[in-house]
């Protein structure tokens, strides 16, 4: 199995089971190293959507009580299990990688380390949910990614931003809002 893109490398690859064998895998590690329950520690983002062409890289959502009071010791278990916390900077969320190798180049793996039950929590598996229930907004979700990738290989924010809209849109369907 192939996973990790370089730092604003953008490009998506066909679907893989061996990403489900690899969360499974992961989750034992998070759930060792930090006694964080094993569900609250989740596959998300596209490849954990059956079936969906993705960027290589596995997103898990990990959930706590509260961001502001995180133990020194979940922090300390994810780095010994390789994952780093970066400098990204999103309301509700601490964002770790982990990385191919020492150089950091290649990022394989992200941590979105949430609060339990909270929206994003809620929004983020909603996502996953309604896109492996619902193929017309799965292909609709391809084809964005494929619009972009057809005009760019880096862009990492841009990328996101391209998919943005679609994305609220989905998130909005959890709550009965409209578009």
């Amino acid at each position: 199995m192939n996973l990790g893109l370089k730092n604003d490398e953008v490009n998506i690859v066909p679907f893989s089971e061996e990403w489900i064998k690899e969360f499974s895998r992961v989750r034992k590690e998070i759930h060792q190293s930090t006694n964080i329950s094993e569900d609250r520690i989740v596959h998300i983002g596209s490849t954990a959507i059956k079936g969906m062409m993705a960027k290589p890289i596995l997103d898990i959502l990990v959930a706590v009580d509260d961001l502001t009071t995180v133990d020194i010791s979940i922090i300390n278990g994810l780095k010994s299990i390789g994952f780093l916390r970066l400098r990204v900077q999103r309301p509700n969320e601490i964002v770790f990688a982990k990385f191919a190798d020492q150089t950091y180049q290649v990022k394989t793996h992200y941590i979105h380390l949430v609060e339990f039950e909270k929206e994003l929590w809620k929004d983020l598996i909603f996502f996953r949910d309604y896109l492996n229930a619902n193929e017309k907004s799965r292909e609709e979700y391809l084809n964005l990614k494929l619009d972009y990738i057809k005009k760019h290989s880096t862009g990492v924010n841009a990328y996101t931003d391209h998919k943005e809209k679609f994305v609220k849109s989905i998130f909005k369907k959890r709550t009965g809002q409209k578009k």
